[in-house]
């Protein structure tokens, strides 16, 4: 059987399982910030008009991709992407054909699982950084790059546990050079709330893949009682937010606290218990299920799977505003986004991932314009 028709009968027959790409019988409402002071307890509308994305100037970039996981910028404005279900490694320059420059071995893309996040190390072409799955554990690796291919994989991070879902797999380097890496809860949400294990977590690592200095745990942990994040970015202010995946009810957007406890699996979404750091923003999971995130300016930009669209979200602070819906049922799912160096979006589809209903030329990677540009 095919990868994809195998990852489309599993996905037919584990919607019970996966609960957060499952229907949702849920009727809340979306788009709710929690700090919105002027109704409290009512939820914001899920649409609005006021966006900074001109849909009228959306070109193709690049297409016939296979699942496209997450993007790393070249200084030449190419970008090096993860495909997760072959895990390989292409490169993606515009109005050229794409060209792989490595792949990993030993992945054992399943599920949800495969070669997901990528990260290059600040001011340092030549050290790439991947999240992915093995045929028994998740893990993080670096790999030389020397501009046209990719050799010398060594292993950093690895154990973490796996499952068919909730891998998590987002990877961002901070301005110091310390590595944020995102890790599900592997469908065992107990672990989340256990600060000595690392998956339900996001971790904060140096170059070598070792706790950075600074940790409140003294290990790699940086901030728990995560289900499934799959998309990190740091504000103008050096402030990280976080995309999560909700279980049966809402998905976040949460601006993360060193040391936080997020809560799950005890809360998902809104909360008012003081143990917990309370989301900014919330979705029901049909119109979200959220996974990269980008932010320029005072706006983050989410990615949405079974949402089929894409997120505009103002930040004031540490605040979020009300979200506003862009490319709702245009392009399908979306998965991968990021600001490239020209100042626009890239978006990355997700049709080919045995969940979506893709059309000619998918995958593909989009490039957004600002209305102002």
């Amino acid at each position: 059987m095919h990868r994809r028709d195998f990852l489309a009968a599993v996905a037919l027959g584990g919607l019970g399982v996966v609960a957060a790409c499952a229907p949702d019988s849920s009727s809340r409402t979306t788009g709710t910030p929690a700090s919105d002071p002027s109704a409290p307890g009512t939820p914001a509308p899920s649409t609005g008009t006021a966006t900074t994305v001109d849909p009228t100037r959306i070109t193709t970039v690049a297409s016939g991709l296979n699942v496209p996981w997450a993007f790393a910028f070249l200084r030449d404005g190419s970008a090096l992407v993860t495909q997760r279900d072959d895990a390989t490694v292409v490169r993606v320059v515009p109005g050229r054909p794409v060209t792989t420059v490595g792949d990993v071995a030993d992945a054992a893309p399943r599920g949800e699982g495969g070669l997901q996040g990528i990260a290059l190390a600040p001011g340092d072409e030549s050290a790439l950084y991947l999240y992915y799955t093995t045929d028994h554990d998740n893990r993080l690796i670096r790999m030389e790059f020397d501009g046209d291919r990719l050799t010398d994989p060594r292993p950093l991070l690895t154990g973490l546990d796996f499952a068919s879902n909730h891998h998590g797999g987002a990877l961002l380097f901070d301005s110091t050079g310390h590595l944020f890496v995102a890790v599900g809860d592997a469908a065992e949400p107990d672990v989340a709330q256990d600060v000595r294990l690392l998956n339900g977590k996001i971790l904060r690592v140096d170059r070598d893949g070792r706790a950075a200095a600074g940790n409140p745990f003294g290990n790699e942990v940086w901030s728990y009682g995560h289900r499934n994040i799959e998309g990190l970015a740091f504000d103008s202010a050096n402030r990280l937010w976080a995309t999560e995946f909700g279980q049966n009810d809402q998905d976040e957007l949460n601006l993360i606290r060193r040391g936080g406890n997020y809560g799950w699996p005890t809360v998902e979404g809104e909360s008012d218990d003081p143990r917990f750091v309370a989301p900014q923003a919330t979705w029901s999971t049909s119109e979200a299920s959220p996974a990269g995130l980008a932010i320029l300016g005072d706006r983050a930009y989410m990615a949405a799977l079974r949402g089929r669209r894409l997120w505009e979200i103002p930040l004031a602070g540490e605040s979020a505003g009300r979200p506003v819906d862009v490319l709702a049922d245009t392009f399908g799912r979306l998965r991968a986004v990021a600001v490239a160096p020209d100042g626009a979006l890239w978006l990355g589809t997700s049709n080919t991932d045995g969940r979506g209903r893709p059309v000619e030329g998918d995958d593909r990677i989009l490039r957004v314009p600002f209305a102002a540009t």
